[in-house]
This record gives C-alpha cells, sequence and structure tokens, in this order.
C-alpha cells in the first residue's frame, strides 16, 4: 500500500478544498513555429496559427457559424442507413467504431448539412467532419450529401461543401465505393437545375471523395497547406520509384498546375463565398450598409452654424474678388 498516494494526497486535497476545475489544452503548439499559443487566440483567429498562418482543422459548428450570416443556420434531418451491413470486423468492430466515433463528435456520422444564408443568399453547405473516423465515406456520407444536394435544388439556392476525408470507408466496401456514382449524379441534377456548387478543399481531401464529388464542382477553392490528392504522395513515391517535386500535392502546387481555382485563407472564405454566390446566380452585389453619421448635440450645430456661414461668405469674397 502506498501510503503517500492513499492516504496522505487525499487529506490535502480535502484540506486545500475543491480542485478548481481547468480547461484541458489551455495552450495549442503551432507545427510550424513550434511556438505555444493560448488557445482562445486560435479560436478566435478561425482556428489559424497567428504568426505562421497554419491552418488546423476546424470544428464542424465553428465553420457552420463563421460561414453563415449572424452564424445562424439550421441543420438539415439526414436519413438513417444500415449500421453494418457487412458485419466488419478488424482488431475491433466496425459497430465498436462507430459507436467511438458518435460519442467523441456528437454525430451520427461523417457529414453535417446545414441552411442558411450567405450574404443575403439563402444556402445550402455540407462539412465534412475529419474527427469522424477520417470523414471517410460510407453510405450515410453518401445519403447526407444526396439529401443535401436535393434539398438545395428544392429550394433553388447554391450548394457548397467543405471537404476533409480520408477517403472510402474500407468497413462497408463496395457499398462505401458505390457511394462514388451516386453522389456523381446528385452532382449532374444539381448542374441540370441551373445551381452553383462550390467546393472547398480543406486539409485532407484524398481517395474516392476526389475522385468523385470533390473535383465536380463549378469553383474550387482550397484552404492553405491542404493535402489534395488521390493516392498520398508516399504511396505514389514507393510506386513511381521517384522522389516528388517539393510541395507536391498541397493546395499551391495545384493552383499552379490549374487543379483548383484559388486558394483562400480562412478569414477570407466566406466574402469569397458570397461574392462567387451572387455571380453565379446572376444576382447583384451586396450593397453594404452606409456608416451612420456621427450624432451632434443641439449646441454643438448651432455654434457650428456661424461659423460655417462666416466660411462661406469668406469664401464668395474671396472668388468674387478673384474673378
Amino acid at each position: 500500500m502506498n501510503w503517500l498516494k492513499n492516504y496522505v494526497r487525499p487529506k490535502i486535497r480535502s484540506f486545500l478544498g475543491k480542485k478548481r476545475d481547468v480547461p484541458e489544452n489551455m495552450w495549442i503548439k503551432d507545427p510550424v513555429s513550434g511556438k505555444m499559443v493560448f488557445y482562445k487566440d486560435v479560436q478566435a483567429n478561425f482556428w489559424v496559427m497567428p504568426e505562421s498562418g497554419h491552418h488546423l482543422r476546424m470544428p464542424v459548428q465553428a465553420r457552420l457559424e463563421m460561414m453563415f450570416d449572424g452564424g445562424e443556420y439550421e441543420e438539415i434531418e439526414l436519413p438513417e442507413v444500415a449500421t453494418d451491413p457487412l458485419k466488419f470486423a478488424d482488431q475491433r468492430r466496425y459497430t465498436d467504431r462507430l459507436k467511438t466515433s458518435r460519442a467523441k463528435t456528437g454525430r451520427n456520422d461523417a457529414m453535417v448539412a446545414a441552411r442558411g444564408s450567405v450574404d443575403g443568399v439563402e444556402t445550402v453547405i455540407c462539412v465534412q467532419d475529419f474527427e469522424f473516423m477520417g470523414g471517410s465515406m460510407g453510405m450515410a456520407v453518401g445519403e447526407a450529401f444526396i439529401t443535401a444536394v436535393r434539398h438545395a435544388i428544392g429550394r433553388k439556392c447554391p450548394f457548397v461543401v467543405f471537404i476533409a476525408s480520408g477517403g472510402a470507408r474500407m468497413q462497408e466496401g463496395i457499398l462505401s465505393l458505390m457511394q462514388m456514382p451516386r453522389t456523381t449524379i446528385a452532382v449532374d441534377e444539381l448542374k441540370e437545375a441551373g445551381l452553383p456548387y462550390i467546393v472547398v478543399l480543406t486539409h485532407p481531401t484524398t481517395g474516392g471523395v476526389t475522385a468523385s464529388y470533390a473535383m465536380l464542382g463549378d469553383v474550387h477553392l482550397a484552404e492553405p497547406g491542404a493535402l489534395i490528392g488521390f493516392a498520398g504522395p508516399r504511396v505514389i513515391e514507393q510506386t513511381i520509384r521517384e522522389k516528388l517535386p517539393e510541395g507536391f500535392q498541397r493546395a499551391e502546387y495545384l493552383l499552379e498546375h490549374g487543379m483548383v481555382d484559388m486558394v483562400v485563407p480562412r478569414a477570407e472564405q466566406k466574402q469569397v463565398i458570397g461574392r462567387l454566390i451572387r455571380l453565379l446566380m446572376g444576382l447583384p452585389p451586396a450593397v453594404a450598409e452606409p456608416p451612420a453619421a456621427p450624432e451632434t448635440s443641439d449646441e454643438t450645430a448651432e455654434e457650428g452654424a456661424p461659423a460655417t456661414a462666416e466660411a462661406d461668405a469668406s469664401s464668395s469674397s474671396e472668388t468674387a474678388g478673384g474673378n
């Protein structure tokens, strides 16, 4: 029996009183500079490191609040699918993995759909959550995407998707691969309806998601430094047995080679997407409200009137004299 641990420590704790709750991860390490940054500063900066500009993964709720006007939106109800159609098990059962991810994220699967206003235009936005089994695409993600697209078609509004995924979900085998043609058909339906489809590629976007709806947008935006590709760079290097160029498959490299249209920092995404939506929908640019005139008291107005009159009179006499 360890008397220091089991007897002395509890006595000290009871003497000092209840321990004050302290949030975990008060500081976040910048992966680029190695410096520690207070988490509230990172959160206020849209989960971007202030000094290096490195884009961390952004929570789904925070991204939706960032995109919709006033941070207000309504989640779209998504259909339920079979939980474990193949009875898959590797080191753990698939059902156990799902339970763990659902408890961790508080969501049923890896895609969330919501409706709200972006720059004054009703818009449907889907966000893929990498925290849920790496944002992998299974039947639930496919159904969520298709449901959100048809919701946008029904309301005749643009559709935006933020992607972060490791690809198809292997635990669902061929059923996950079948979501590639299904989501492609949904995108075709959206385009037949003449509605904009804007894709934002975040880190990482790979595998079967890249080979389907991630590369079918009218406009493709990417976050700085995002890894975008089908197979990962390590797999490609091992296959071709050659050293890949610096920055290969990163957003900036793909921009240079024409695979994405713009690399947009997170703080500018709402403004850029809002302009694109209005442009593609044939709407005029949003008119910013003029700044309110400064309030002046009656005394200030009365005192200023004679001075203005004198200045006007002086100006008139100078003008007359000059003529």
